[in-house]
């Protein structure tokens, strides 16, 4: 039976169509945190896939909550909707599809202990860690996302779903959080002020169930995300350049829509 206890750490993990998934990540969670105090919150956008009774079977031996969104979609919103509900003082985000290894949970709430927020980053000495299986373009894509985000963050991995916040740090930026785009750590890490961060280093899998959400309307909202970042973070004059670049990759991107 799941305990009573109250969480130290919230998972949240937003979900569509990851009913393959479920399970193994849920077992794979509670074997990495030990004994921990832990809740897991998933927050599924109506996948009508079977989550939902998968979900019900797994909350009577883990700490498992699902919330169910039938009027939104997205993944920042999602994973907000998740913040929201939880109890823990520190907040992990991860994705269903095992990309994200739930090993180094236990590492990462390490390095919460005297950080503001931390990262699973795939980017540790420089070096991209990803399995042999990831295509070319991905890596190009993530590579270049990764450079056009540089100004605004030290991260060695600002695209990363994988991340961690204390609560005191997430309560004091969360009104200025905005769910636009996919890139919610990048956007938490800038509103939310952090001044201090860590990372943990992880291999990035393949996706074995399920199918990746990476589209050109993604990329879209992404260079729409870092306008609006930069405008937020930077001087209105040094931004401009950036800015221009920006606007020119949106255009070119939204014309192939």
């Amino acid at each position: 039976m799941p305990s009573t206890e109250l969480p130290k750490v919230s998972i949240i993990v937003p979900t569509y169509k990851e009913c393959a998934n479920l399970e193994p990540l849920t077992q794979r969670i509670s074997a990495s945190l030990g004994s921990i105090p832990y809740e897991l919150i998933i927050v599924d956008d109506n996948s009508q896939d079977g989550t939902s009774e998968l979900a019900s079977k797994l909350s009577k031996k883990y700490p498992l909550h699902l919330l169910v969104r039938t009027n939104e979609r997205g993944l920042s919103g999602a994973v907000l909707h998740g913040f929201a509900a939880s109890r823990g003082q520190l907040m992990i985000c991860m994705d269903a599809d095992l990309q994200h290894p739930p090993e180094v949970l236990g590492a990462m709430v390490e390095r919460l202990k005297e950080s503001e927020f931390v990262i699973g980053t795939r980017y540790m000495d420089g070096l991209m860690k990803v399995d042999e299986g990831w295509p070319v373009y991905r890596r190009v894509i993530s590579q270049g996302a990764r450079l056009m985000a540089r100004p605004l963050t030290g991260m060695s991995d600002p695209m990363t779903g994988y991340f961690g916040i204390r609560r005191d740090v997430y309560e004091r930026g969360v009104r200025r959080v905005s769910a636009i785009g996919f890139k919610i750590c990048l956007e938490m890490y800038v509103k939310c002020g952090v001044k201090k961060h860590a990372e943990v280093p992880i291999d990035f899998g393949v996706r074995v169930h399920g199918e990746s959400k990476l589209s050109s309307k993604v990329i879209v909202n992404y260079l729409k995300h870092l306008i609006e970042l930069y405008l937020y973070k930077m001087p209105i004059v040094i931004a401009m350049i950036g800015i221009m670049i920006l606007y020119v990759l949106y255009m070119i991107f939204s014309s192939i829509q």
